[in-house]
C-alpha cells in the first residue's frame, strides 16, 4: 500500500444523507484536535492496544528519518481509552489528509464514559501500509522517538503530549507510559 491513503480513504465509507459522523482518537487527535467538531466525548474502544508501530515521514520525521507515532493493533480483551468527536463528514477532507501516511480508516463500537454507545471511524496504520516499522523493544522506540523531528515538530512531543492527556482521562497504557519513562531518562 502506497503511503498516502488519502484517496483511499474517500471511497471507504459512503456519508450521504449523514449530517454527522462519530470519530474515535486515541493518539494525537486526543490532545489536537485541530477540526471543527460537534460534540467532544470520553471514549474507548474494546479489543484494540496502541502501539508506536507506524513510521511518520510527513509529520514527526523525515523520509530520510521517520518519526514514531501510534496505530492500533489487536488485543483481545483490551480496553483502548481515546476521545469521540461528533463531526461534519465534510471534516473528514482535512483528516484524511493529516493522517495520510498510511492510515485506513475502519469502522468501530465506541463506550462513552456515561455507558452509551456509538458506532465511530477510527483510522487504523495496518501492517501493510509502507510506513509501518512494527515492533522494537521499547527502549529502541524510545531512542527513536528522542531524535526524531519533523514539519509538525519533535517526535517526543507527540508522546509526551499523549501521555498528560491520557493521565488526564484518567487512562492507564503500560506501553505509553513505559516509552515516557526511557525517553525521559535518556
Amino acid at each position: 500500500m502506497t503511503l498516502d491513503t488519502s484517496s483511499l480513504n474517500k471511497t471507504r465509507q459512503d456519508f450521504s444523507g449523514r449530517e454527522s459522523v462519530w470519530l474515535f482518537g486515541y493518539g494525537s487527535l486526543i490532545f489536537k484536535a485541530d477540526f471543527p467538531y460537534l460534540e467532544r466525548r470520553p471514549a474507548s474502544i474494546r479489543g484494540w492496544a496502541r502501539r508506536f508501530w507506524q513510521g511518520s515521514h510527513d509529520h514527526r520525521g523525515t523520509p530520510e528519518s521517520p518519526g514514531r507515532v501510534l496505530t492500533l493493533v489487536e488485543s483481545p480483551g483490551t480496553v483502548c481509552a481515546g476521545m469521540a468527536y461528533r463531526v461534519a463528514p465534510a471534516v473528514f477532507d482535512h483528516l484524511d489528509v493529516r493522517e495520510k501516511n498510511g492510515y485506513l480508516r475502519f469502522s468501530t463500537p465506541m463506550t462513552f464514559a456515561d455507558g452509551g454507545h456509538e458506532e465511530g471511524l477510527v483510522y487504523i496504520a495496518t501492517e501493510d501500509n509502507a510506513a509501518f516499522l512494527g515492533p522494537a523493544s521499547e527502549e529502541m522506540i524510545a531512542r527513536q522517538i528522542a531524535g526524531s523531528h519533523g514539519p509538525s515538530g519533535p517526535n517526543r512531543d507527540y508522546l509526551l503530549n499523549l501521555a498528560e492527556a491520557l493521565r488526564e482521562l484518567g487512562a492507564e497504557d503500560d506501553h505509553v507510559f513505559a516509552l515516557e519513562r526511557f525517553l525521559l531518562a535518556l
